[in-house]
């Protein structure tokens, strides 16, 4: 044969084009199924979705016992245990005065002393007064006896003599008022001499040398103070609804600014047993020991107080109350759960939590910071704890997906 004759290709058979054409029929109606399925799959899983989101996850937390009772965190201040503010009881002029502020002084020690010119003379008059009575008493002494001799012989009459006794008798009272005023003049002079009252540290000193000085205490500003620093009392307003847990004995932590992240323990000594009606507080005072004079009078103090906590009172956390029209409310999940709402009353708040009076039980689950929209009966679920976690902590989550 040629290699120029046209080459014919054979025809394919007619079974190989049937059969190709079923495999392709087989492969779409397959492709289609599969659509079908993993649609209808989706769809099922979409509608499982929403279901489980249309029900509310919540997150549930036990009732506590409010075995120890919270602290009470109160503003204070500092006094001296003994305070006594010195004024002159004689008015003069400073001539010295011996202590400064900040020294310490034993009782009877002397502070300052008051010229008191005024004084002398009045003293020295008092006393030429009390010479003269003296003398004219002695006088009438004398005559009184002569007369009295004489009445003997009848050469004076009894009216006589009973006038002379009794002029006597008047001179001698005289004289002895007369020694009255010269001693009360004398113990005046005695407060020119400041001293003072009892053992402790001066802590103000208001006057100087030549300064005008003005008897009493209306008239004048205080000379000194002298503050028995050693024990100090401490002044804290409780309030009412607190006091009466407040007992005496109680032991108190104190702190000051000058002193941080350092405490003091004081003692309640007394309760004012009444109520400030501008403030609703008690007045407590508490005493702390102060033998190292670190302590200040008139400084503040934070002073932290522990109550004796009840163990029948129930808390819960601040961020499960409710409150709406119908009152203060708390959401609880039953055993079938199902929500429940209780209609409760708050006995302390506590910030973080709250101590609950009434309508809750010990062995409620209460539905913290429930969702809105919810009512009695209705279905939630409850978070996994991992889940509660991973949601306040969204760091935590990235790892895990890491």
């Amino acid at each position: 044969m040629s290699s120029n004759t046209p080459h014919n290709p054979r025809p394919v058979p007619v079974h190989r084009l049937r059969r190709a054409g079923i495999i392709g029929a087989v492969v779409v109606v397959a492709v289609v199924a599969t659509g079908v399925v993993t649609r209808a799959n989706d769809a099922r899983k979409l509608k499982d979705w929403t279901e489980q989101q249309a029900v509310p996850t919540v997150s549930v937390v036990p009732v506590e016992r409010s075995a120890a009772g919270a602290a009470l965190d109160l503003p204070g201040r500092l006094e001296a245990y003994a305070r006594a503010p010195i004024y002159a009881r004689v008015s003069g002029y400073l001539k010295s005065w011996k202590v400064d502020i900040g020294a310490p002084v034993k009782a009877g020690q002397l502070l300052a002393e008051i010229e008191t010119p005024d004084l002398d003379q009045q003293l020295l008059q008092a006393k030429a007064d009390l010479a003269s009575a003296e003398a004219n008493a002695a006088l009438a002494a004398t005559t009184s006896k002569r007369w009295q001799a004489m009445l003997g012989s009848d050469s004076v009459s009894r009216q006589e003599v009973d006038e002379k006794t009794g002029d006597f008798t008047a001179k001698q009272a005289i004289a002895k008022a007369a020694k009255a005023n010269v001693d009360r003049i004398e113990a005046l002079k005695g407060f020119t001499r400041i001293v003072a009252p009892f053992d402790g540290m001066v802590t103000a000193r208001e006057t100087d040398v030549g300064a005008l000085i003005n008897a009493g205490s209306g008239s004048g500003p205080e000379l000194f103070v002298v503050s028995d620093v050693r024990k100090l009392r401490v002044y804290v307003r409780v309030p009412q609804n607190y006091a009466p847990s407040i007992k005496p004995g109680a032991i108190a932590t104190l702190a000051v600014p000058e002193y941080p992240g350092r405490s003091f323990q004081a003692r309640v000594e007394a309760s004012a047993g009444a109520v400030a009606a501008e403030s609703g507080t008690t007045l407590i005072q508490l005493a702390v020991d102060n033998a190292d004079g670190k302590l200040m009078p008139g400084s503040f103090a934070s002073v932290r107080l522990d109550r004796p906590g009840d163990a029948t009172a129930l808390r819960v956390p601040a961020s499960a109350l409710i409150f709406d029209e119908k009152g203060t409310r708390i959401a609880t999940l039953g055993a079938d759960g199902k929500v429940a709402f209780k209609q409760v009353t708050i006995l302390r708040d506590y910030g973080k939590t709250v101590e609950i009076g009434s309508g809750l039980a010990a062995e409620d689950r209460v539905i913290e910071s429930p969702p809105d929209g919810l009512v009695d009966g209705d279905h939630v679920r409850t978070a996994e704890k991992n889940d509660t976690e991973l949601a306040k902590n969204p760091g935590r989550a990235n790892e895990k997906k890491a």
